[in-house]
């Protein structure tokens, strides 16, 4: 302990009360980054690849589903660190590539990518923290209270700001296709009774909604792209509503296929779905209407009344105390 003793104090000298705390919570940072790179280069056991050969077919079948999870062109870079990015259960990773796609990011390494920004973002960000907290070290007595707040707010809020943006994209598509969907009925309705087929139909209101709404212009090009690469129509159509996230659009998605599938009229469908749709939208804007005299109750209790009560009541103080003075002297 004696061989120490001067270290622990220069540290504390340098950093303050919690300088030898703060040196070794960057002495294991430091080795944690440092035997890092050798777990993610860690080679296959040969054992393993023994017992790989011996389970046969079923587990090479396993195998190649457990690769098919992680799609790759090998040129990204962060391809390597793909089982430390990536989910590893098929569930997880298809949760995630879906939540991804409804946010709008559409590509193959669009999970591993959130994942390397999340990690990165907040490791950044927690090394802040701790620049910051040495620094007020430096100026004065610090509480630890306020050294673990400065450390580790920073991480936190850099981990869990990209999970924020990408949920707060979500919430912006859906909203966005969820109020041009009548608007894209009504046009495709006008598509299909002027003499287009339904695949037609799609591909100009993909094409007139851009304008106006990008995010569902968006996912009718899709659709239009798959009827034409040749996937069944049932598929794409149930793949949209998939990815959408929007009850309207699955039901109209449940609509199309019922109408395939019995051989009803097309037409007739979109024009009672469509009504349904311009209904359902003014009901929505009618109950925002409705929330806002709830919601300006609060503002008006705040800005409203405080003066008020200064209007009517501080003359009657001031009265008061000029008297409750003049009484005293």
């Amino acid at each position: 302990m004696q061989f120490f003793a001067p270290f622990t104090q220069m540290l504390t000298d340098t950093m303050g009360p919690l300088g030898p705390v703060i040196a070794l919570a960057a002495l294991g940072l430091l080795l944690v980054l440092s035997v890092l790179p050798m777990f993610l280069r860690k080679n296959v056991d040969p054992l393993d690849k023994l017992r790989e050969v011996a389970r046969g077919s079923a587990a090479r079948s396993g195998s190649e589903q457990q690769q098919a999870l992680r799609l790759g062109s090998g040129k990204d870079k962060l391809e390597k660190f793909a089982g430390f990015l990536e989910p590893q259960s098929e569930v997880e990773m298809t949760d995630a590539r879906l939540k991804m796609t409804r946010a709008g990011y559409r590509s193959p390494n669009a999970v591993r990518t959130f994942h390397a920004i999340q990690f990165g973002l907040g490791l950044s960000m927690l090394f802040l923290g701790v620049v910051y907290a040495f620094y007020s070290a430096q100026g004065g007595e610090v509480s630890t209270t306020k050294m673990i707040v400065s450390v580790l707010l920073p991480g936190g809020a850099g981990y869990y700001l990209p999970k924020y943006w990408v949920e707060r994209r979500v919430q912006s598509r859906q909203q966005e296709i969820q109020n041009g969907f009548p608007d894209a009925l009504d046009l495709l309705l006008v598509c299909v009774e002027a003499g287009q087929s339904l695949d037609q139909g799609i591909i100009r209101v993909s094409k007139e909604l851009q304008a106006g709404y990008p995010a569902l212009a968006e996912e009718f090009g899709l659709v239009a792209y798959e009827i034409k690469a040749g996937k069944e129509k049932t598929q794409v159509l149930r793949a949209f509503g998939e990815r959408s996230g929007v009850q309207d659009v699955n039901s109209f998605v449940t609509v199309m296929i019922q109408s395939q599938t019995f051989g009803t009229s097309i037409a007739e469908a979109l024009r009672v779905y469509a009504g349904d749709m311009r209904d359902k939208r003014v009901m929505r804007a009618e109950e925002a209407a409705n929330k806002i005299p709830t919601k300006m109750t609060l503002g008006t209790m705040m800005f409203t009344v405080p003066p008020l009560l200064i209007i009517l009541v501080g003359p009657s103080v001031n009265d008061m105390l000029t008297t409750f003075a003049t009484l005293n002297m």
